[in-house]
């Protein structure tokens, strides 16, 4: 007699894994991603453009046409327009721009200029981004050892001054 084989006969039922634990796991280990990353804090030094404009400057009054003319050696200081040196500061014993001594030009000018905002910036020679950055720190912020410095706001009111060129243009970028 004729036997069927017995693996026709018995139907394996299909066995559906259980994903409930696999999603856990996923779920867990995103937030431990989530937990151990370290988020960058990303810091902005806003900048200009240059300005042109075809409108005559205003009567009576000299722009101060604040420059800092950088090379390899120096960081020559000019105003007015047309631009004539005032100062030039060198580097120091250590090879590095005297930050400071451009400091007290900057606020000695600041102290006769008092709503003067803007300086230019014309590096003629290739700088680092760490040099660039020491040289605006020195030219924008006014530290508690600086002498205070007051200025009259839009409503007549005097206010002490937070910083000294706040407000920086590039003047030659395509060089």
């Amino acid at each position: 007699m004729y036997r069927a084989p017995s693996r026709r006969k018995t139907k394996k039922e299909f066995v559906k894994p259980n994903l409930i634990p696999i999603l856990d796991a996923v779920f867990i280990f995103i937030f431990f991603l989530l937990m151990s990353a370290n988020f960058v804090k990303i810091y902005e030094i806003p900048s200009d453009v240059p300005i042109i404009s075809d409108a005559e400057p205003p009567k009576n009054q000299k722009p101060l046409a604040l420059t800092l003319r950088i090379t390899s050696s120096y960081i020559e200081v000019l105003t007015g327009v047309p631009a004539s040196t005032m100062t030039r500061v060198g580097k120091n014993s250590d090879g590095f721009y005297d930050l400071e001594k451009l400091h007290e030009v900057l606020l000695s000018l600041k102290g006769r200029h008092l709503k003067e905002e803007t300086v230019i910036f014309e590096p003629i020679v290739d700088l680092t981004y760490e040099d660039i950055v020491k040289i605006m720190d020195a030219t924008r912020e006014l530290r508690n050892t600086d002498p205070a410095l007051f200025a009259k706001d839009k409503d007549g009111v005097e206010m002490r001054l937070k910083a000294l060129f706040p407000k920086i243009i590039f003047g030659n970028i395509q060089s």
